[in-house]
């Protein structure tokens, strides 16, 4: 049947992970080439080239060894392409339909796939039904696709580590790849970022400070293990790094994920999801940071942004609000003709023409020895050390904290006998001991008494960790307000730590909110 005409023939063979995970030798690349070979050879057809992706999907077209066998068509130098099956073209059926139903037949080229009994320049049945077989085979893939999603969620769901790569900071354990631990080296510039933070530094000036010390990024991290070579184009922090390190809750031993999902199982784009639809499991790893420091730091951040530029730092940069419109005021560049700065409302200062705001001037350099002054005063009130004695003694609970520790315990062991007893019974109802509708009953009523023990779980464990925390926060906050009282000039550090916002109002009133009393 091919004696009138010359063709050269591009083999193509193809061998996804999903396959390659199935263990199927009829799927392998190996099985796949000797069999197109041996079609070859039992037809005295001339091979110019073999194909091959090894670990693609069917769903994608982008593929390496695709794209030089277009290539080649395109130069005329193959004329017949020849696969195992249709899904080995492809597993969507536009794009496999495309392909047979226009590329092929625009470009002279005769398809054959040998199992399904295809061949596009034979009048015959088969053909006709191929539109239907690539239907299959992308239904196939959207399965496929179902099934990993599923899978990959179940990990999530129990805390285990699903990424590509694991998050600056840790790494994979060799043991399981599910699994994170500490990378020692990274570690340390996670906690130096968050103790920055602390300071007062905003996310450039972190970024800056890292990048002229020649700190390693990220990306040159992974750079190293991925193509063994320095790769000085990622040589520069930025800010949204900064911000993405301080922000993730990975560094106190939480699993977080789930937090970009792809459009479908055809689309590589990756899109963000909604913080609700993420997946996150508590303590599941060593901790970098210390959950007081990170809860810190989150409060810490708005005061931190929107001075990159600035040539001047104030001690109240980031701190000061509009009290009428709500917005932000800045501090504007020191004037040369007296030496003075003064502040503004950000919202007049962008629709100064409509005057939705006004400008809320005040002399800075007075507004903040004003400010000092007032939280001088406060703090001698609030280290009254009567009142300080009474608030950590009200904190202190031991008989409930001994008890909620011992039911705690008791609750982990009914938590394991109970999910025991659920792996059990599934157990049994494969090896057909119960019924399904005996498994089915069971397992509602175990799951139900786990709910409940899980739950109360939880409100005892949140409990004792927010006392605990609680009695830190006390003891910092007066650690502060001993250093800020000593001191002649009190450091931007110790400001952002007890100021969490100072309202300026129209008529100069001033209203600061202190992180104490």
């Amino acid at each position: 049947m091919f004696l009138n005409k010359k063709y050269s023939v591009g083999v193509y063979i193809r061998l996804s992970r999903e396959d390659d995970d199935k263990g199927s030798m009829s799927e392998s690349i190996i099985n796949q080439k000797s069999l197109l070979l041996q079609y070859v050879k039992e037809n005295n057809l001339d091979v110019y080239d073999i194909y091959i992706d090894d670990g693609y999907s069917g769903t994608n077209f982008d593929r390496p060894g695709f794209n030089k066998l277009l290539k080649d068509i395109e130069l005329g130098r193959v004329n017949m392409v020849i696969t195992k099956d249709m899904s080995r073209l492809g597993r969507d059926y536009i794009g496999t339909g495309n392909l047979i139903e226009r590329y092929f037949p625009e470009n002279n080229v005769r398809y054959i796939a040998v199992t399904d009994n295809i061949d596009t320049f034979l009048d015959s049945s088969n053909n006709d039904i191929a539109p239907f077989k690539a239907i299959m085979n992308d239904m196939y893939a959207k399965d496929i696709s179902k099934k990993i999603k599923s899978s990959l969620r179940a990990k999530q769901k129990c805390g285990k580590w699903v990424g590509g790569r694991a998050p600056f900071g840790y790494r994979q354990d060799k043991n399981d790849k599910n699994y994170l631990v500490i990378n020692k080296n990274q570690a340390i510039v996670v906690k130096r970022i968050f103790d920055m933070c602390l300071k007062g530094l905003s996310f450039f000036k972190i970024a800056r400070i890292l990048t002229n010390e020649g700190v390693k990024t990220p990306a040159q991290y992974y750079s190293f293990l991925w193509k063994k070579k320095y790769n000085l184009k990622y040589g520069e922090w930025n800010a949204k790094t900064i911000r993405d390190i301080l922000t993730n809750r990975i560094y106190i031993g939480d699993m977080v994920q789930n937090k970009r999902s792809k459009v479908n199982y055809k689309v590589k784009k990756v899109v963000k999801n909604k913080e609700s639809d993420y997946i996150i499991v508590s303590n599941t790893h060593e901790a970098i940071i210390d959950k007081d420091t990170f809860y810190q730091v989150q409060k810490r951040i708005p005061k931190n942004v929107g001075r990159s530029t600035k040539k001047e730092n104030h001690l109240l940069d980031g701190l000061l609000y509009c009290g009428d419109c709500g917005h932000r005021i800045s501090v504007l560049a020191r004037r040369k003709k007296d030496n003075r700065c003064y502040t503004i409302c950000n919202y007049y200062r962008t629709y100064m023409k409509e005057k939705k705001c006004s400008t809320h001037s005040n002399n800075y350099d007075k507004l903040e020895k004003s400010i000092i002054n007032s939280l001088v005063e406060m703090c001698l009130k609030y280290i009254d050390k009567d009142k300080i004695e009474n608030n950590v003694l009200n904190n202190l609970d031991e008989v409930n904290k001994v008890n909620d520790k011992k039911e705690l315990e008791i609750l982990i062991t009914d938590i394991k006998q109970i999910s025991d007893n659920l792996d059990a019974i599934y157990i049994d109802k494969l090896n057909k001991r119960i019924t399904e509708d005996q498994f089915e009953r069971v397992k509602l009523k175990l799951e139900r008494e786990l709910s409940i023990k899980q739950k109360r779980y939880n409100e005892l464990n949140n409990n004792i960790n927010d006392t605990i925390s609680e009695q830190s926060k006390n003891k910092i906050i007066i650690e502060y307000i001993d250093k800020f009282l000593s001191m002649k000039e009190p450091s931007r550090e110790l400001i952002i730590n007890l100021i969490d916002r100072i309202e300026i109002f129209e008529d100069k009133t001033v209203n600061i909110k202190v992180s104490f009393g």
